[in-house]
């Protein structure tokens, strides 16, 4: 039986543009740019998942305001092990400044979905822009 990864990600907007942050040089998939998100603690529904890691790595604080999109993959090391990635759309309660995680994400860019498809991402985020 293949185990399975759980993620959460979070689709912000303002003024018609999403937040992408770049992953740090050093960190796994360095350099490449994605969504605010991450790993779905165990016992943690997504949707807490996702409002915790966006204001780790960027210091927003958001609410959900719906699923986006849904995507599964195969790990990309090797490992016998699923992926799944819950993208939803949240807001913002307050609009604050960007406060990026240092050694996790290095910069921070508000984009168009076509202006982000021109950047280097992993392919689940890419597969998921409209």
């Amino acid at each position: 039986m293949t185990a399975e990864k759980n993620l959460a990600y979070g689709w912000i907007t303002r003024a018609g543009r999403v937040l992408f942050i770049r992953r740090d040089p050093g960190a796994f998939l360095g350099g490449r740019w994605e969504l605010p998100g991450g790993t779905v603690e165990k016992g943690e529904l997504p949707e807490k998942t996702v409002i915790r890691e966006i204001a780790e790595e960027t210091g927003l604080k958001v609410r959900v305001a719906g699923e986006r999109a849904k995507s599964s993959w195969p790990d990309i090391g090797g490992k016998p092990l699923t992926i799944n990635a819950t993208i939803f759309d949240v807001a913002e309660e307050s609009f604050g400044d960007v406060v990026l995680n240092p050694g996790e994400h290095d910069e921070y860019a508000w984009l168009t979905p076509a202006e982000a498809a021109q950047r280097e991402l992993p392919e689940h985020v890419r597969r998921i822009l409209p």
